[in-house]
């Protein structure tokens, strides 16, 4: 085979599968997003969050992650964590927010967004962040597998690192819906129609037991979603008189069918929009 036509067939394979991009410079951003074709991290100039003492109702997560995350950035101990339960009720908000207070401790850690879907490729995000002096938080949220999905198989690469070890350096917050990460009829699917039962559901429901900390959001009542819009409303400087603001919000939760913080949230930014004033991303 000649020289060109070698050539050409090396071109063509790395038009195929292009090189990693250089490791980025770190110091440049807080936070990063990990894409794949090809593998890089993406700095993220502006975190999109609220203040942490903004988010009402989920005080003993708060400051059992925060606390977690804490020790973690000072190089001590800590645990991979899994936010379950409620929709809209600020799981990944918090993560969010507890990153930005240990920032503003002048700690040095750094928050790595990881999609579902790219997780088959961790092990070389890894093997990226491994041979780093800073810390990191590998972030996946609304994590959930289905009943045919092997990227759970992924994940535990990242809880339990294989024969290398989880990079001492790393640790994994995930938020999902689901307190196992599958449906419930997927998991008595699976009993039912597997050749050892117990063995089969075992290997997925473990999976959530790879988690150090297991914290548990649930739906706000009235009272909490009305604190959660005064909450917003006196950090943000929106004036209404209490009986019209109780009224507006009872109506606009109302017509969502539904009470959580993202519903006072949106409620509180159309109220904002209203009054002419801006608002952080969130």
């Amino acid at each position: 085979m000649s020289g060109k036509v070698l050539k050409r067939i090396a071109e063509a394979l790395e038009r195929l599968a292009p090189p990693p991009q250089p490791a980025p410079l770190f110091d440049a951003a807080e936070a990063f997003v990990w894409h794949v074709d090809p593998d890089r991290l993406e700095p993220v100039p502006q975190v999109a969050r609220v203040p942490l003492g903004l988010l009402v109702g989920v005080d003993r997560s708060r400051d059992t992650l925060l606390e977690n995350t804490l020790q973690f950035a000072q190089g001590l101990p800590a645990n991979n964590a899994l936010l379950w339960g409620a929709r809209g009720m600020g799981k990944s908000s918090l993560v969010k927010a507890v990153h930005a207070d240990i920032q503003a401790r002048g700690l040095p850690l750094k928050l790595v967004e990881l999609q579902r879907e790219d997780l088959p490729s961790v092990a070389r995000l890894l093997n990226l962040l491994r041979v780093r002096p800073e810390r990191f938080v590998l972030f996946c949220d609304d994590l959930s597998f289905s009943h045919d999905d092997q990227h759970y198989k992924s994940l535990k690469a990242v809880l339990d690192g294989g024969i290398e070890g989880r990079p001492e350096n790393v640790l994994f917050y995930a938020t999902s819906n689901r307190r196992h990460l599958m449906p419930r009829d997927m998991i008595e699917n699976e009993r039912s129609s597997a050749i050892s039962p117990s063995e089969a559901v075992e290997e997925k429901v473990s999976l959530s037991d790879r988690f150090g900390l297991w914290l548990g959001f649930h739906a706000c009542d009235q009272d909490q979603y009305l604190a959660m819009i005064h909450g917003y409303c006196a950090a943000f400087g929106i004036t209404m008189p209490d009986d019209q603001l109780r009224a507006q919000a009872i109506e606009w939760q109302a017509t969502r069918g539904s009470r959580s913080g993202r519903v006072a949230w949106q409620f509180v930014t159309d109220l904002a929009g209203r009054q002419g004033i801006g608002l952080p991303q969130a």
